[in-house]
């Protein structure tokens, strides 16, 4: 695909802001699993809006086959896509549109 990945993973929700506002500046776009931090996490949210890069949303369950409140990302709409629900393979099907969605210069 011609792409350039860092890989990071944390279980600490400041580790992960920490990281994304270290990156951002040599990044086109991002792919993030970010877990149970979905649901509640407004400091990952606003971390992601303000290094404005596109990015996938990964789930490795269907979280709308889960529990209601898994339902709902507050992530979701700033994220140009999301998967959810292929287990690991979802890690490719984000990489492969987001690397689409960069060379076509728009999500």
């Amino acid at each position: 695909m011609g792409a350039d990945i860092s890989a990071f993973q944390s279980n600490s929700e400041g580790e992960i802001i920490d990281f994304l506002q270290r990156e951002a500046a040599g990044a086109d776009g991002a792919m993030i699993n970010p877990g149970a931090l979905t649901h509640y996490s407004l400091a990952l949210r606003d971390a992601l809006a303000a290094v404005s890069l596109p990015f996938v949303e990964v789930h490795i369950s269907n979280i709308y086959a889960r529990e209601e409140f898994r339902h709902h990302s507050v992530l979701a709409d700033l994220a140009v896509g999301q998967v959810s629900g292929l287990g690991w393979r979802g890690y490719l099907a984000a990489l492969e549109s987001l690397v689409g969605i960069l060379n076509e210069g728009s999500p």
